[in-house]
């Protein structure tokens, strides 16, 4: 596979592509607009400053003064006349008011005639006015007098003036810093802007050679990048550009890393958003977004736009318990409007990803809209050889590694399950000081993944470690026995995730098609561990639920949905109109009599009490290999293929009865 190699040269915009490249060298939280148009930072000392002048105007405002008890007037006139006092202070207002604030000579406590005790030395009293009178009295009475006229007009202003200059702060150094991060307005007043993250062209790097195991979804999406370089090309035959390309897969297959790949190739700014960014509890915000998220496209045209999760959107109208008016179906309205407005010369792309496609509204589906759906679906075997190629790129692998291999055993693996697999079997070298990931760590890896991590401390007692044995050993010797089974790859009594035991087999080849052979194996093979049960211990337990539970499941769709009951024929008696939006239990709409009901319970049952009956049968004629395999289980707690069959092929131990 061949690698990306960055440019030695800058990259230069092409003419007509309003977006530019950001400036990587500094912080959108730290900026703010100059004079000159450009972006300066704030200087964070004049915020110190301003906060350090506040807080001393505060302090020295309500906390610098002495706290002096306030008497009455006449009680201050009981102390003038009996000579107690030392010093005074009047300070006038512009109403010519007087606040007097008197020191004693004494500093002992002095009792008033109402009755009160001043235990200070000082005290206030407000006067009604203060003339030249009362201060040549003060004057005889030997009281060091001080008048100060007016008030502080400064304090006033400032206290007048403070909370705008609060509020005024806060808008400009906090909502405005807000405003603009990676490109989207962010502040509280910008509901309806979108929340689209740009990715510049430059700063793409995933290309086709990033993508593999999809080579049918890729050459389909190459003329979208053809479409995006040369629009030219097929305007000139009346070719128009499409306008919507939806990729259909399940989860983990590589649909937004082809959307990104897309944007890479064509070298176009890439928007993505989610669709559950639309939505909002305010009315009218997601229809706001989706015009907001169009015009920016349009104007950085040539472009793609990328919308994953599209079905929280594009949903089916029309079909909730809400009515058509519910915000959702507003937002999905305007959608369907805007990429009805595309043009030819729009040079905009809207590319759409959902694992989800049948509860998407037939509108969103026409051709006009998504022109185009592309359907990505789990890689084979050769798509996985080339997928753990590219995720192996960079990392020492020693030489006992086949990849080939590794591809084989790994039958149903999305992009995302061999890319943690890798990951996976790279930490397990890593924890061991290896410099190489070995063969072995990808087999522990794989082992992890498929049957979840180990959990050796917790205890079993021994009985129930050894019925944990019988139960998995049944599970293994039915499945040998029984043709069309696939092959058994590991079993374990080494609790793992929720289970205290496991048995996992790997299929010979991808299988797209299940036929009868192979579906009635697979029952016969989960009802094995029941049936050990049963053969040994006379006596069963609830290790078998999810078993059974598998087992039902399967003989209840090869009755009502796969025609493979030679008494009700091939008719698919399936669960009727389900309606995903009311949930299964308000929709569900039995399209078949009772009678009918009854036979298909009657199927069911035939079809697992013969499977049950075929797992007792092959216990009972092979319980030698059960017992070596269930005691070889409880010594070793882990059997692979190897020793299964070395078990199995034993001279001797095909006869036997049970104990």
């Amino acid at each position: 596979m061949q690698s990306n190699k960055s440019s030695d040269k800058a990259p230069k915009t092409r003419p007509g592509n309003r977006f530019m490249p950001p400036d990587k060298g500094s912080d959108p939280d730290e900026r703010f607009p100059g004079k000159d148009g450009r972006e300066g930072r704030f200087p964070k000392f004049i915020l110190f400053l301003m906060l350090a002048l506040l807080g001393l105007f505060v302090f020295q405002r309500f906390f610098s003064q002495e706290l002096s008890p306030e008497i009455s007037y006449n009680e201050y006139r009981s102390i003038l006349d009996s000579g107690s006092l030392t010093e005074v202070t009047v300070k006038i207002s512009q109403d010519r008011s007087a606040l007097l604030t008197a020191k004693l000579k004494a500093a002992d406590s002095l009792r008033l005639t109402s009755g009160n005790t001043i235990l200070s030395d000082r005290f206030m009293v407000r006067l009604p006015g203060f003339d030249r009178v009362q201060a040549d009295s003060l004057s005889a009475s030997s009281v060091q007098l001080k008048i100060v006229q007016g008030s502080d007009e400064f304090s006033n202003i400032l206290l007048l003036l403070l909370p705008w200059v609060l509020f005024g702060f806060a808008y400009f150094f906090i909502f405005k810093r807000m405003s603009m991060q990676n490109g989207a307005q962010k502040n509280i007043f910008s509901f309806g802007k979108s929340r689209a993250k740009l990715v510049s062209e430059f700063d793409v790097k995933v290309t086709f050679d990033d993508v593999a195991g999809v080579d049918e979804a890729v050459e389909e999406l190459k003329e979208t990048v053809e479409f995006l370089m040369n629009p030219e090309k097929f305007q000139k035959i009346g070719g128009k550009i499409p306008k919507g390309v939806l990729l259909l897969g399940p989860p983990g297959t590589g649909k937004t890393l082809l959307a990104k790949a897309i944007a890479g190739e064509a070298k176009v700014p890439f928007f993505s958003i989610s669709g559950a960014d639309f939505v909002e509890m305010f009315v009218g915000v997601g229809a706001a977004r989706v015009r907001d998220l169009f015009e920016t496209a349009k104007k950085n045209s040539p472009c793609i736009v990328f919308v994953d999760e599209i079905d929280a959107v594009g949903r089916s109208r029309g079909a909730g318990l809400g009515g058509g008016h519910d915000e959702r179906e507003q937002t999905l309205n305007q959608l369907l409007v805007e990429m009805d407005g595309f043009t030819a010369r729009d040079n905009v792309i809207l590319i759409a990803a959902t694992n989800r496609p049948d509860v998407l509204d037939t509108a969103l589906l026409r051709p006009g809209r998504f022109d185009r759906q592309v359907v990505i679906d789990k890689p084979d075997i050769r798509g996985r050889e080339a997928i753990l190629k590219i995720h192996t790129r960079n990392t020492p692998l020693s030489g006992d590694i086949d990849l080939a291999l590794i591809a084989k055993s790994t039958p149903g693996f999305s992009g995302a399950d061999l890319a943690n697999l890798v990951n996976e079997a790279a930490l397990l070298a890593a924890r061991k000081e290896q410099t190489e990931i070995t063969g072995q760590n990808f087999e522990d890896a794989r082992d992890k993944v498929l049957m979840g991590p180990e959990r050796k401390s917790m205890f079993i007692s021994p009985d129930q470690k050894k019925l944990t044995a019988y139960h998995e050993a049944g599970h293994v010797i039915v499945s040998k026995f029984t043709s069309g089974s696939d092959p058994i790859h590991k079993v374990t009594i080494i609790p793992r995730g929720r289970s205290l035991g496991q048995t996992a087999y790997l299929p010979l080849e991808d299988r797209y098609t299940q036929n009868r052979e192979y579906l009635i194996a697979m029952i016969t093979y989960a009802l094995g561990g029941r049936a050990a049960e049963e053969l040994i211990f006379d006596e069963v337990s609830t290790g078998a639920a999810n078993d059974i539970e598998k087992a039902t499941e399967i003989a209840r769709k090869m009755v009502k949905n796969w025609g493979m009951s030679d008494k009700l024929g091939p008719i698919n008696y399936g669960d009727g109109h389900k309606e995903v939006f009311l949930g299964k239990d308000y929709s569900h709409v039995r399209e078949y009599s009772e009678d009918t009901a009854l036979q298909i319970d009657v199927e069911v049952r035939r079809i697992i009490t013969e499977c049950m009956d075929n797992a007792r049968k092959i216990l009972s004629a092979h319980s030698r290999i059960l017992h070596e395999m269930a005691a070889r289980l409880i010594e070793k707690e882990s059997l692979d293929s190897a020793e299964i069959d070395s078990i199995v092929n034993s001279e001797g131990a095909i006869e036997g009865s049970p104990a």
